[in-house]
Formats: structure tokens, C-alpha cells, sequence
């Protein structure tokens, strides 16, 4: 990929805008063609007819002024500038002055997709100079002909040379345009996700303590105040967590709180209990933990499970069990004695948070299965990696969250 501060060439410097890179071509063909020509005029023409030496000059400046219609025309204008350098040739005994205006009409034609049309008018041209100055008895040495020849071959593939570059760096910069495009996508879709956990399980939570509260406010007013505080409870601790979301946002800062994981889940999983709703938590992991990922992942999973549980199973327990199932991976299971999965409204609206959690399994190389239990209930089963490829190859977990 170029270094953004520099531009490919071809495309001109930064101080080269379209209207001078349209101009700066005539201003050059005009300063060597003209000059020559008058120079030219004089010299072959001293004591001549002056109709002769003012058609030479005429054809020198036509040139340069019709390269003003190339960026639009460019297959017409290479047709006009090769006809006013073939007629320049046939009335001067030797070559006339450097034909500068073809060489740009020739390359400006096929950079901008008329190679046909340049092609076709140089081709022409050339042909009918050759057979009229063969047929006038104009003698041109050989290696005079080859010269003339290379040249508008080299001109044509100076043509080719900057097309090309141009037509790669615009597929560089299409792609480095999609790559970025797919970079924010993915950001936009994991912050979605991140907020999609937060605030569904806060909330699911926050509208069963309110409808709690509400319902025991005159019969219970003690239980109605605990229900109200889990609210209040539940609120902080989703804002906090969607500001530790909304903080990797920043450019340059770390975020506003650290990012979730297993130390955090025995908070989790009590403040997902209510009345009528008993949930606990069971670690077998001996104070082992795996790697920031596997957390992070192990965190959310068991979060959407139980947003999950709260929200549709009408359960009255919920178990989360966490253990080390092999040498190389962390096994979660969240089971509730709930209605299962043949309930309509069951799984989550949309499958939304199903499918969140089981994108994040698959991002670390683990899985997610959700079965009905025998008993009556749900199952939520992620197999995650102890370590993830970057966490194997650095230095050994140090424990629990910073």
C-alpha cells in the first residue's frame, strides 16, 4: 500500500489540479513547438511565398491549442494533432520541429481509454506520410523513419505504463476502502453486541424487580424497597459496564472500567436472583483461570443465558457451572428448571442473543449448544479455549481481573 503522505505517480502531486494538469501540457507543447517552427519558418522560407512559413506556424500552435479539448475529447484531438503534425511534415523538405503536442494528445488518448482512437489516427497518419512521400520522390533515410516510428511507440507505452498505474492504485485504494469499511463493520457489530448483553440483561432484570416492587409496594413495603435497590443496583452496574464498552471508543484511552470476567460472574449471577428466582453459582476451576478472551466470552455468554432465563423461561432456579473440562478448555453450562425450548417464546426475539453468544465461542475456536434437559428446562453448553493462539504464546495468566 503507498505511504498515504505521497501520491502514485501519474496521478500529479498535490499542487497538480485537474486544471493544471490540462493546462500544463499546451503551455509546454506551445513553448518548443512554436518557438521552433517560427525558427524553422525563417530559415527555409527566407524569400519565400509568407503563406507557406504562416501555414508551418499555423500547424505548430493548432496542435498545442487543441490539447485544451483533451481531457473530453481525447480521441478526436489526437485525430486533429496527428493530421496538423502529418500535414507540417509533407510541406517541410525535413522534419519539422518536435512534435511535442502528439506525443501528449498520444499518451493523454490512451491514458484516458481512446487507444483505439489514437491507434487508428497515428497509424493513418504515418501511412499516408509515408506513401505521399514516397510517391513525391521525397527521399528519408532509413534510420530516420525507424526513429520516428520508436518514438510514437514509446509514447503509446508511456500511455499504457500510467494507465495501468492508475487503474492499480485505484484498486489499492478501492480495497484499502473496503478493508477499512469491513474493520468498522466488525467494530460496529461487536459494540452492538457488548451493548446488546449490557443492557438487555439490565434491563430484563430491572423490569422483574420493578414489576416485583410494584406488585408487593402495599402488601410488603420491605420487599418492594429490596426489589427497588436490586433496580437501582442493576441500572449502576449496566451503565458502568456500557461506559467500560463505550470507552474502547476512544482514541488513544483505555476503557473508563475494566472489561468483564470471571471475577466478576459470582456478582453476575446474585444480582440475576429475585423473588421466586433463586440462581447459584458453582466454580470448580480451583482459582485457575484462562485468559482474558475466554473470560470476557465466558462472561457475556453466561450473562445472555440468564437474560434469557429471566426473560422467557419462567423458571424458578437457574445453575451456572464452571469447570475445566480438559487440559486446553473451559467448559459453561447454565441449566434452568424453566418451560425448555418448546415454549414459543423461549429463545430470545430474533435469535439475537443466541447467536451473539455463539459468534463469540466461535471467534476463540469453542462452541455454544442449547438443549432441552430431560427434567424440564434449558441447557446452555460453551466449550471455550483455555488460551486463545496469542495467549499460548505470551506469558502465563496472572490471575484475576486487574
Amino acid at each position: 500500500m503507498p505511504d498515504a503522505g505521497r501520491r502514485p505517480w501519474g496521478e500529479g502531486p498535490p499542487w497538480a489540479t485537474r486544471r493544471a494538469r490540462l493546462i500544463a501540457p499546451v503551455v509546454i507543447a506551445f513553448l518548443v513547438q512554436v518557438p521552433a517552427s517560427v525558427w524553422g519558418a525563417v530559415r527555409l522560407h527566407h524569400g519565400a511565398p509568407g503563406g507557406q512559413a504562416a501555414l508551418h506556424v499555423a500547424l505548430a500552435v493548432a496542435g498545442p491549442l487543441a490539447l485544451l479539448g483533451a481531457r473530453r475529447f481525447p480521441g478526436p484531438v489526437v485525430a486533429l494533432v496527428s493530421a496538423c503534425a502529418a500535414l507540417d511534415v509533407l510541406t517541410t523538405p525535413v522534419f519539422g520541429p518536435p512534435y511535442i503536442a502528439l506525443a501528449f494528445a498520444i499518451i493523454g488518448a490512451v491514458v484516458r481509454g481512446a487507444a483505439v482512437w489514437a491507434a487508428a489516427s497515428v497509424a493513418t497518419a504515418w501511412a499516408i506520410v509515408l506513401l505521399v512521400a514516397s510517391f513525391s520522390g521525397r527521399e528519408w533515410r532509413p534510420p530516420v523513419v525507424v526513429a520516428a516510428t520508436i518514438g510514437l511507440a514509446v509514447c503509446f507505452g508511456i500511455g499504457a505504463f500510467v494507465r495501468t498505474r492508475r487503474a492499480r492504485f485505484a484498486a489499492m485504494r478501492a480495497e484499502s476502502a473496503r478493508q477499512r469499511q469491513s474493520v468498522e463493520e466488525r467494530e460496529r457489530v461487536r459494540i452492538a453486541r457488548e451493548l446488546h448483553d449490557v443492557l438487555g440483561h439490565a434491563l430484563s432484570q430491572i423490569t422483574v424487580q420493578a414489576g416485583v416492587g410494584l406488585h408487593l409496594f402495599d402488601r410488603d413495603p420491605e420487599q418492594a424497597r429490596a426489589a427497588l435497590a436490586n433496580v437501582k443496583e442493576s441500572s449502576k452496574r449496566a451503565l458502568d459496564e456500557v461506559r467500560g464498552v463505550l470507552g474502547v471508543l476512544r482514541d488513544g484511552e483505555t476503557p473508563l472500567t475494566p472489561e468483564a470476567g470471571l471475577g466478576e460472574l459470582p456478582g453476575l449471577v446474585s444480582g440475576a436472583a429475585g423473588p421466586g428466582f433463586e440462581t447459584t453459582l458453582d466454580d470448580r476451576l480451583g482459582g485457575e483461570l484462562p485468559d482474558r478472551s475466554a473470560q470476557l466470552a465466558a462472561y457475556r455468554i453466561v450473562q445472555e443465558a440468564l437474560t434469557n432465563v429471566i426473560r422467557h423461561s419462567r423458571a424458578r432456579r437457574a445453575e451456572v457451572v464452571l469447570e475445566r473440562s480438559s487440559e486446553r478448555m473451559l467448559t459453561v453450562r447454565v441449566v434452568d428448571d424453566g418451560r425448555g425450548l418448546s415454549a414459543p417464546d423461549t429463545i430470545d426475539g430474533g435469535h439475537r442473543g443466541i447467536l451473539g453468544m455463539q459468534e463469540r465461542a466461535a471467534l476463540l475456536g469453542g462452541s455454544v449448544t442449547i438443549t432441552d434437559r430431560p427434567g424440564g428446562g434449558v441447557e446452555v453448553v460453551a466449550v471455550l479455549p483455555w488460551r486463545s493462539a496469542a495467549g499460548a504464546a505470551g506469558a502465563p495468566n496472572s490471575g484475576r481481573n486487574r
